[in-house]
């Protein structure tokens, strides 16, 4: 069985910092693209960062400078360092990873973790 546990979400102070993590675990054969999405009450999930098994990444806008996204290929962990954190960062934040479980990849989904910055 496969499955994305994430951890290290909880209640922190506008301007305090965060470092969420999510290991892969299960019959993966390999691990492409791995990211973090965020959905806040009444909005769309959003995507936060996302890394490529190459390193690549790519982040929202609205993160940029103060999230860095980084992963462990060794194991099959990715983390978000979450730092200068904003109340209007207060979401469930998901996990993401597109997996081969042969003959096909698929996206798979965390559980989800709750962020909340209060003001």
């Amino acid at each position: 069985q496969v499955q994305l546990v994430e951890s290290g979400g909880g209640l922190v102070q506008a301007g305090g910092s965060l470092r969420l993590s999510c290991a892969a675990s299960g019959s993966i054969f390999s691990i492409n693209a791995m990211g973090w999405y965020r959905q806040a009450p009444g909005k769309q999930r959003e995507l936060v960062a996302a890394i490529t098994s190459g390193g690549s990444t790519n982040y929202a806008d609205s993160v940029k400078g103060r999230f860095t996204i980084s992963r462990d290929n060794a194991k099959n962990t990715v983390y978000l360092q979450m730092n200068s954190l904003k109340p209007e960062d207060t979401a469930v934040y998901y996990c993401n990873a597109d997996l081969l479980l042969p003959p096909a990849w698929s996206p798979y989904w965390g559980q989800g973790t709750q962020v909340t910055v209060s003001s």
